[in-house]
């Protein structure tokens, strides 16, 4: 395609571009920006365009008199890529505050028919995933995931955690049997997508002592929630001499941090997405809710919610208890035969374990964490009351014979916490392209 220039007057192209937030921020003069036609109106005489690049949106204004071949500007339609040569000026009628005046105007790429317009239905979005990452909404999203991501490692760094890495192919189970991906691995026989980097992670603890990872993690739940993907991110982190306050500690502090560098980095995005930050303001100044699961129980007994003991909390459970709060929960003390073969047992109650999960309105368990096993036998115990055969653990085993210590630690799911960040409805919208038990493409 050969680009088509348009000009009003011999103005100098060979300024810089600029991004859109950069031209506003200028707020008068001559500016060069480029993007994509989010919207466009007009007639056989003026043509309103609201330009989109990653950082902001501007109304620019092209006049019939001004360009020489009107039929280019009149043929411009949503998506196309455009350069634009002008005079930027304040206009409180314009969406963003700002407008430009066309005075040069190429166009880059050509759109036609662009498949998605206003009130479409989540199908037909999910079927054009690829192009619905354009969205404002989406771009969003992306763009406090990335600050989510970067607050994860900035805040473990922060701690002296070093990064580390475990192997995506598996052979032993860690959450449990029935959620595995079974790979075909030059006919190899239980090779699994992992479910988390723990088994594989706990090694490395007796070297480096503190760690953290943020990687895909697959799970064959056949779950249609709005908080289950079948793949999604995991920050997990492990710690060498750690309590169970430790790992509880951690949590919390990290989640904090997480939430203030959205609040600094993405004001622009969650006023955009019109999010109500009166939550995340309090979270940051203000201590978790901590509770045993007995407690939890009481509580829900006591608001018209009876649950067996014994009986793992389900999401109903989860959001009621949040209701009561305007902080996160932390839970603790779970049942010892709800919770992975992993959890050191309670000392004064061997019935319950050192496990916690971090439960948040909306949205339910954010994060999942333990003071990890280190009685050998105990392990072997129950791996064997899980129906796992011990020898296939040996590695794992081999932690606990050379030099075991305390430690533990958690998993967070950053989708979840980006739902509630956004305030989205579903996980879905989280993450670039979901995959479901209902979808594997785009």
């Amino acid at each position: 395609m050969v680009a088509s220039f348009l000009y009003l007057a011999r103005l100098p192209v060979t300024m810089d571009f600029m991004s859109i937030q950069q031209a506003m921020d200028k707020g008068e003069g001559e500016v060069r920006v480029r993007g994509w036609v989010h919207r466009e109106r007009g007639s056989n005489k003026l043509k309103f365009i609201v330009l989109r690049d990653s950082t902001n949106v501007l109304q620019v204004v092209c006049k019939r008199d001004n360009f020489e071949d009107w039929d280019v500007i009149d043929k411009l339609s949503v998506e196309c890529s455009i350069e634009v040569t002008g005079t930027i000026h304040k206009d409180d009628r314009a969406p963003t505050g700002y407008e430009l005046r066309a005075a040069v105007l190429n166009v880059v790429g050509e759109s036609h028919q662009y498949p998605i317009t206003r009130d479409m239905s989540i199908e037909h979005l999910a079927n054009n995933r690829h192009l619905w990452l354009r969205s404002r909404k989406m771009i969003a999203m992306l763009k406090i995931r990335s600050t989510v991501f970067a607050a994860i490692r900035e805040y473990f760094l922060g701690e002296d955690f070093i990064e580390y890495h475990s192997p995506i192919f598996q052979a032993v189970q860690c959450e449990g049997g029935s959620e595995l991906f079974g790979v075909n691995y030059f006919d190899k026989k239980d090779v699994f997508l992992t479910q988390t980097w723990q088994l594989y992670a706990e090694p490395a603890i007796f070297g480096v002592e503190k760690i953290f990872t943020i990687a895909p993690t697959f799970r064959a739940e056949k779950s249609l929630t709005a908080r289950h993907l079948t793949e999604f991110w995991m920050a997990e982190m492990e710690l060498a001499w750690a309590t169970f306050d430790d790992v509880i500690n951690h949590g919390e502090a990290m989640m904090k941090h997480i939430v203030k560098k959205v609040l600094s980095d993405n004001a622009k995005e969650l006023a955009y997405l019109e999010r109500d930050t009166t939550d995340l303001d309090k979270l940051v100044n203000t201590p978790f809710v901590r509770m045993t699961y007995t407690e939890a129980l009481e509580k829900l007994k006591e608001n018209g919610l009876d649950v067996e003991w014994g009986k793992d909390l389900r999401t109903l459970e989860e959001e009621k208890l949040c209701e009561f709060y305007d902080v996160p929960v932390i839970v603790t003390h779970y049942p010892k035969a709800v919770k992975a073969f992993y959890m050191t047992e309670d000392a004064t109650n061997p019935d319950v374990v050192h496990g916690c999960d971090f439960l948040i309105a909306g949205v339910g368990e954010i994060i999942g964490g333990s003071h990890r096993e280190h009685d050998l036998e105990k392990i072997k115990q129950r791996l064997v009351e899980d129906g796992e055969d011990p020898s296939e653990y040996e590695f794992y085993l081999d932690t606990r014979r050379y030099g075991s210590v305390p430690h533990g630690g958690f998993g967070l799911g950053t989708e979840r916490v980006i739902r509630w960040l956004c305030g989205f409805d579903h996980i879905k919208d989280c993450i670039p392209f979901p995959r479901t038990p209902e979808r594997y493409k785009p």
